[in-house]
């Protein structure tokens, strides 16, 4: 990681590498553990390494999935950690001793998605049209009838008692303790990506068609804002639920959602990249937000309605691959598609 070159800005906090480590692939996601103590990374080609969070040993270096690892998630204990991949298999690891705890089949030859939910009693995993429920013993609880289409995301609500996947024609809406899909939100194209709001209120979708929309998650009703340079992978709400931000171009747009919603709103936008943007993260109890791009640029924003403000910057040797705020805020990891790792502070927030 090195700061790029830029006008003096004396009273602008500066990045400060905590560690840097790497996994010598390219990384296809960092999730910090609840507590914080523990950072996993996990390759493409499988495996999934464990780092201490505060000087980045090397904990466990687990074998993951023999073809591809694809996605990851904590336990809200930071004791287990669930993991899925292209040879089929929900995978369950035991984070203090690194062995397996359990293996189960996702439905598929590629199980593409995974989540614990807030509450920590089950997850649920996506492979294909499959999607399926278990515990966190890895017991299967319940098969849900196949989705139309690739299920291409799953988010938890923040209470941990719904969860909603996206998939072409729009966003489903489930109760774990239900067979049947809630509700559905439809929309005539494909839906890649979907976040919710800390409340609840929203669930916000990036499309195929390089739009985003906001879903009342009570009334089904919706809003679309479109513009955007290339499709939408990128979304990131703020705790407090006011702002949304958005990739799918070289500018951050952010949506303040206060008040009477976004609608006939001018947004935020944000200059900075050179390529395009691949990840944007907020602070999980702050209004800081991380933003990614292919310019291997990491740059970190003061998110306020008039002026916001880029505090500090550093540019990585090749395309930003993952980024993940630890959860006190404090720090900040981010990997380039290289496999270079760096924990990063900011010196003053």
């Amino acid at each position: 990681m090195r700061r790029r070159k830029r006008k003096t800005r004396p009273a602008q906090p500066a990045l400060k590498a905590k560690w840097r480590a790497n996994i010598d692939d390219h990384p296809i996601g960092l999730a910090w553990s609840p507590d914080g103590k523990t950072l996993a990374a996990a390759a493409v080609s499988g495996p999934i390494t464990l780092f201490n969070g505060d000087d980045g040993a090397v904990q466990h270096k687990l074998p993951g999935h023999v073809l591809d690892t694809m996605a990851i998630s904590w336990h809200k204990d930071s004791r287990l950690l669930a993991s899925v991949g292209q040879d089929g298999k929900v995978r369950l690891w035991d984070a203090e001793t690194g062995a397996q705890r359990a293996e189960m089949a996702g439905g598929s030859s590629w199980v593409e998605r995974v989540a614990f939910n807030p509450l920590g009693d089950c997850l649920v995993s996506a492979a294909g049209r499959k999607l399926r429920l278990w515990n966190s013993c890895g017991e299967l609880l319940r098969e849900y009838p196949d989705a139309n289409s690739t299920i291409t995301d799953i988010k938890w609500r923040h209470d941990g008692r719904a969860f909603a996947i996206s998939a072409y024609n729009g966003v489903l809406l489930y109760d774990p303790a239900e067979a049947e899909a809630l509700r559905r939100f439809e929309w005539q194209g494909s839906t890649l990506t979907l976040e919710w709001s800390p409340d609840g209120k929203y669930i916000a979708t990036g499309d195929q068609d390089s739009t985003v929309h906001f879903w009342m998650a009570d009334t089904g009703n919706d809003l679309q804002v479109w513009g955007y340079e290339t499709k939408v992978l990128e979304l990131a709400w703020s705790f407090n639920n006011r702002y949304l931000a958005t990739g799918g171009g070289t500018q951050a747009v952010i949506w303040d959602c206060s008040g009477k919603g976004p609608e006939n709103s001018r947004p935020i936008m944000l200059e900075g990249h050179q390529q395009l943007i691949k990840h944007l993260k907020f602070q999980r109890q702050g209004m800081l937000l991380a933003s990614g791009g292919n310019d291997g640029l990491l740059a970190i924003w003061k998110i306020k309605k008039k002026n916001p403000a880029m505090l500090a910057d550093a540019v990585f040797k090749a395309p930003i691959a993952s980024l993940a705020w630890s959860p006190d805020d404090r720090c900040i990891a981010v990997s380039d598609v290289s496999g270079a790792l760096s924990i990063a502070a900011l010196r003053r927030i």
